[in-house]
């Protein structure tokens, strides 16, 4: 019975993740990014500039521009930056690095579009809290007929953040990384549900619910604050631990360089598989790139309608940000470790590829690497539960017609799926969370391709009057 719901699961992610929305999400990107003029390029150093001015000038919004880029952060930084990246590279080759990169540098602009439509889209309740996203830009931007889009894809947005990112992938990860720490041989079991069960997965997913429920029902404020302190620390370890494996097997990286670029285009594989090797690395690079900085999924502009600024365009450039981060930084360094050092290819799957990698290559002993990595890990995904608890929580709101009851008891609903998460199999996990994904993503890139021109006349606008000074 198991097996054919995974090959059920498995056919559908498949359909889903197909050819056609693989094009879909990089001609968005490309579309977008000419007819902004390249504005992910041209203004990136503003951004930057932006993202430590921390502006919360705004006469509107409930937390600063800094805060709703952390919020963002703390739900796209999360397991898909290690465990993701792994699973990828496993499946789909070095290759598949290269088109997380691609998908990256195009999805720079997806993602500031949504955001910067977000803000100009959202709206201000009666009580002084805001909403924003997706189903309101598709239903105020595009007219109330399409209303009936925003609902899909608020629909999905709840799907995505209670049976895909924001709950059992996470938990699984926090779970197993901890188990693989502290009880790899699994010597200390308890039968639950019909399984058997390390006590330290029993633990971990107990501690992670009881901290996940502390924070999310106290709303964003309280989880913008945690992910104002946790999302730069954690970010800053775990990229200062990859730079150092990078550093002592820099000889190893040209070659590892050359390894991704070849595997991207097929070139190591045999001339009748080719074109396989190629579509399969695209197809692993891209999903677990969008699935990791959910670029054009319509996730980030929940977090940036919220921010204090007045902007539009200003909080799309800092929103923009996330991505750079994400991908082209923390991604990039996770498969770069996997790489030169070889762990993709030794028959290991999910975490412990990336466990390997940094106990290969880090000067340290090998508990010392686990430990490291463990700790990233739990916090990445830690942040991740409570970013996508928000993002759901909103698309909520929206399909209730504002319905705060409903939202409050949601709530308790993702915290018991945080705490059934460790029990759930790997699998099974990490297909229906692609699935989600990309259901989430078709309405929402329609949107960005109707009102791009929206963004594009905005866009020229803010930037022909920062030129003045103005």
């Amino acid at each position: 019975m198991l097996e054919q719901i995974s090959s059920i699961l498995s056919a559908i992610d498949d359909f889903v993740w197909g050819i056609p929305l693989i094009v879909l999400i990089l001609v968005v990107g490309i579309f977008l990014t000419i007819r902004l003029r390249g504005v992910q390029f041209t203004q990136l150093g503003y951004a930057i500039k932006l993202i430590f001015k921390n502006d919360s000038s705004g006469k509107s919004g409930e937390i600063s521009s800094f805060a709703a880029l952390c919020t963002a952060l703390s739900a796209t930084i999360g397991t898909g930056n290690i465990v993701g990246v792994a699973t990828a590279i496993v499946a789909g080759g070095p290759g598949a690095l290269f088109w997380m990169w691609v998908a990256a540098l195009l999805g720079t602009a997806t993602k500031f579009t949504e955001c910067m439509l977000a803000m100009k889209f959202r709206q201000v309740k009666e009580d002084g809290h805001i909403v924003g996203g997706p189903f309101f830009y598709i239903e105020n931007g595009m007219g109330k007929r399409w209303k009936w889009l925003g609902k899909i894809f608020a629909f999905f947005g709840v799907g995505v953040g209670l049976l895909g990112i924001g709950t059992f992938t996470q938990i699984n990860g926090i779970s197993s990384a901890v188990n693989n720490f502290f009880d790899p041989q699994n010597s200390w079991t308890v039968d639950l549900f019909g399984r058997t069960y390390s006590y330290t997965v029993v633990i971990a997913g107990l501690l992670v619910t009881l901290f996940v429920g502390l924070v999310i029902i106290g709303g964003l404020k309280r989880i913008s604050r945690i992910a104002e302190i946790v999302v730069p620390f954690m970010a800053v370890l775990y990229i200062v631990s990859a730079l150092l494996v990078i550093l002592c097997n820099i000889t190893k990286v040209p070659a590892a360089i050359v390894e991704i670029v070849e595997s991207a285009f097929g070139l190591r594989a045999a001339a009748g598989g080719a074109l396989g090797a190629v579509v399969l690395a695209m197809q692993k690079g891209i999903a677990r790139g969008i699935f990791s900085n959910e670029a054009g999924l319509g996730s980030a502009p929940i977090a940036a309608a919220a921010a204090q600024v007045d902007e539009p365009v200003q909080q799309g450039l800092v929103s923009m940000m996330g991505t750079v981060i994400d991908t082209l930084v923390i991604c990039t360094l996770t498969g770069l470790t996997i790489v030169l050092t070889g762990a993709w290819d030794m028959g290991l799957e999910g975490v412990a590829v990336t466990t390997k990698a940094f106990q290969i290559g880090l000067p340290f002993p090998e508990v010392v690497a686990s430990f490291i990595l463990m700790i990233s890990l739990v916090f990445f995904a830690f942040t991740t539960i409570l970013g996508w608890d928000y993002y759901s929580e909103k698309c909520l709101e929206y399909l209730t017609g504002g319905n705060m009851k409903a939202v409050k008891a949601y709530r308790w609903i993702y915290i018991l799926a945080v705490f059934i998460g460790p029990y759930m199999t790997v699998a099974a996990v990490w297909t229906i969370a692609d699935i989600f994904n990309g259901l989430m993503a078709l309405p929402n890139l329609i949107a960005l391709i109707v009102l791009s021109g929206v963004a594009a006349i905005e866009t020229k606008d803010y930037l022909t009057y920062k030129k003045k000074g103005k």
